[in-house]
């Protein structure tokens, strides 16, 4: 936990130099926060944490090339288990926001968010507690309401199928079952996801992490 009599120890993760120098110019106001780091890409946010000692890093999730922040938070919460990750992004979808709490995220808040509420998140998160924005707690709870529909193997595979474009017939060649089966499957699958298009339902599995 951070001593609250030290400021917290911040290392800011942004592609965007404009955005840093606004990020940057507002953190400034706050007395308690001292940013020690600030990084333009995944692979420069995992080596500052490695040497830093930060409390947190400010970590957005689409950052060009190289490696996204999903998988710099990854590395940084496996390396540095003191260091928490708070994710302060534009996206908002579940998927996004799945794989950053996977990958360790403490926090996750929209870049829309007041600069109080981002203060206040900033130390929630060095006290290593969750930080959510209203609308990703909102998500967050209606996935725990609606837990993830369960498919079948053959299900799944079918799905795989429809991923890569392929017509019912493509799919039965590919399965080696009939094309009525395949319909009969499809109208399955499209009930469980909650959707009554092929390109719906590839939507829906790609959020939902379904196709593995």
């Amino acid at each position: 936990m951070n001593d609250p009599a030290k400021p917290i120890r911040l290392i800011l993760c942004d592609d965007h130099a404009v955005v840093r120098a606004g990020l940057l110019a507002l953190l400034d106001s706050a007395p308690d926060v001292d940013v020690v780091g600030e990084a333009g890409t995944g692979e420069e946010a995992v080596a500052l944490a490695a040497k830093l000692n930060a409390d947190v890093v400010l970590m957005d999730l689409q950052l060009g090339a190289g490696i996204d922040g999903v998988e710099a938070t990854r590395r940084i919460t496996a390396e540095r288990p003191d260091t928490h990750v708070l994710v302060l992004t534009t996206y908002d979808t579940d998927a996004d926001i799945t794989r950053a709490i996977e990958a360790g995220a403490t926090g996750y808040l929209l870049k829309a968010e007041r600069p109080d509420e981002l203060f206040a998140a900033i130390h929630a998160a060095a006290e290593g507690r969750t930080a959510l924005s209203p609308p990703v707690a909102g998500r967050v709870m209606a996935r725990m309401r609606s837990p993830q529909p369960t498919l079948t193997d053959r299900e799944r595979d079918i799905l795989a199928q429809l991923a890569q474009g392929l017509g019912n017939r493509d799919i039965a060649r590919a399965l080696f079952i009939s094309e009525a089966t395949v319909k009969t499957h499809l109208g399955r699958i499209y009930d469980k996801l909650g959707v009554d298009t092929r390109a719906g339902a590839v939507a829906v599995a790609k959020e939902q992490r379904l196709l593995g």
